[in-house]
């Protein structure tokens, strides 16, 4: 799971026993990617957009 989703694993660890919670939005959007979600499920303000420099932006709707 940490190699999937670039997360380590030790906060991989703490999000599944509850010590940590998931609430800055890059580590979200990191999160989906890596585990392939369907953009049914997260929608399109959770998915990146690549630009002509590469660097991946939130799409707007």
């Amino acid at each position: 799971m940490a190699h999937l989703t670039e997360l380590s694993q030790p906060f991989l660890s703490m999000l599944e026993s509850g010590q940590r919670r998931l609430t800055n939005i890059d580590r979200i959007i990191v999160l989906l990617n890596g585990l392939n979600a369907p953009l049914d499920v997260t929608g399109p303000m959770l998915r990146p957009t690549p630009m002509a420099s590469g660097i991946p932006l939130l799409a707007a709707s």
